[in-house]
């Protein structure tokens, strides 16, 4: 997985826009903080990770989870995109974006995946 392929997912997403970040490539929603590329191309990192979950995907997937002293005291954590399976990112990340996202943004995402999910219900009865 690569930062490019992280923007493609969350580009998706309402409100979602590319910007920059303490130098380097980032993602917002209406202006606010969702995700960066560190100066190392390959770690992302991700906002919204409570404390007790990083340390379980740490000690679990060390390869792919970390963190250095900067965010030991943020409920934030590491990802080395190169090693990380693309689900579990997505899942990480749509969940900082519900977090980050306007109310009215979740409630135009949640409908439109409605949407989708009542027409593979109706193309699968269909069948």
């Amino acid at each position: 997985m690569t930062f490019d392929d992280v923007r493609k997912m969350a580009l998706a997403w309402p409100g979602v826009e590319d910007s920059r970040s303490y130098g380097t490539l980032s993602l917002k929603v209406k202006g606010k903080f969702l995700t960066r590329l560190r100066e190392d191309g390959d770690s992302l990192v991700l906002k919204g990770v409570p404390f007790e979950e990083r340390e379980m995907l740490m000690a679990a997937h060390p390869d792919v989870f970390y963190i250095t002293d900067h965010y030991r005291d943020w409920p934030m954590v590491l990802v080395r995109l190169s090693k990380a399976p693309a689900p579990v990112v997505k899942a990480l990340l749509l969940r900082s974006w519900r977090e980050t996202a306007p109310k009215k943004l979740v409630a135009e995402l949640d409908g439109r995946d409605e949407k989708l999910m009542a027409l593979k219900r109706r193309s699968k009865s269909q069948q």
